[in-house]
């Protein structure tokens, strides 16, 4: 379970989910439970904490909570990743932070939603997909719409070779925390 950056070719997988569905069962209170026997096979159990329901009528206004759990206003992301376990993941940590979320499972899907979708705000982009690489999509969307905030993830240590200054990194796999830290950077400097 412990994360590693990928040797996975593209479009092979990440070879992460192992490691994001611990992190996640962890982050919720939880705990992943695996066992394997040689010749029986492996089961996995994840543990998760039942939610109190709590009934408070001194709830404030949604967008104001919101913003102050997040640090910025609700936004309206495109989120993209080949891989549908990762892009699940990453639109639901979006999704618990108030934001809209719209997905896509390649660079050209993307922008198909990109074009249709003028209230986009932030674009969230695996880097190594089939076709057309997170760089190839910031750069069309740099064109289109300049100024657009745009966030690359990848689980490579470095971003490549004359990606714009105005890319974020954020590091896979990442928790609700870093991803935060990355939208409230990326929303802020442009």
């Amino acid at each position: 379970m412990e994360p590693f950056f990928t040797t996975k070719g593209v479009g092979k997988g990440t070879g992460l989910g192992l490691s994001m569905i611990h992190g996640l069962a962890e982050q919720s209170g939880g705990r992943l439970i695996l066992k394997s026997r040689l010749g029986e096979g492996t089961t996995a159990e994840l543990w998760l904490p039942v939610a109190e329901v709590v009934e408070d009528t001194n709830i404030p206004d949604q967008p104001m909570a919101e913003e102050a759990q997040n640090g910025t206003k609700p936004l309206t992301v495109l989120a993209v990743d080949d891989d549908s376990l990762v892009l699940m993941n990453t639109a639901a940590l979006l999704e618990d932070l108030g934001h809209t979320v719209f997905e896509a499972h390649s660079g050209e899907e993307a922008l198909e939603i990109f074009r249709r979708e003028p209230g986009i705000t932030l674009v969230i982009t695996d880097q190594a997909m089939p076709h057309m690489t997170g760089t190839q999509l910031a750069e069309f969307i740099e064109t289109e719409r300049p100024g657009t905030p745009i966030i690359l993830a990848t689980g490579y240590g470095e971003l490549p070779p004359g990606v714009s200054p105005s890319v974020r990194k954020l590091g896979k796999p990442f928790g609700q925390p870093e991803l935060i830290k990355a939208v409230m950077a990326a929303v802020r400097s442009n």
